[in-house]
């Protein structure tokens, strides 16, 4: 995902793939292309590769240990106890 909304707050670099740096062009068009290529790069060059790779066992082992370190890290925070919370505070006790 691009470096935005709570991916920016939840991506540590070892629970997932950001596409790109928390960048955002003037140019909308510009800004997709760019994202389109960021993202292409990021599929060919790590997530594709992660998949793919497999161990002895035929096990894809980096990519078991990035979907392990994205629900170690991801499910106790952004879930919908989090969301209801938050939907309380800012617009029913507003």
């Amino acid at each position: 995902s691009i470096l935005d909304g709570w991916w920016r707050e939840g991506y540590n670099g070892q629970n997932g793939w950001a596409i790109g740096k928390d960048e955002s062009l003037p140019d909308h068009d510009a800004q997709n292309e760019l994202d389109a290529s960021l993202l292409y790069d990021l599929l060919e060059q790590e997530i594709v590769p992660a998949y793919y790779t497999r161990d002895s066992r035929n096990i894809p082992t980096r990519w078991i240990q990035t979907m392990r370190n994205s629900m170690a890290s991801l499910l106790p925070v952004y879930n919908t106890h989090r969301m209801v919370a938050e939907y309380v505070e800012k617009y029913y006790k507003a």
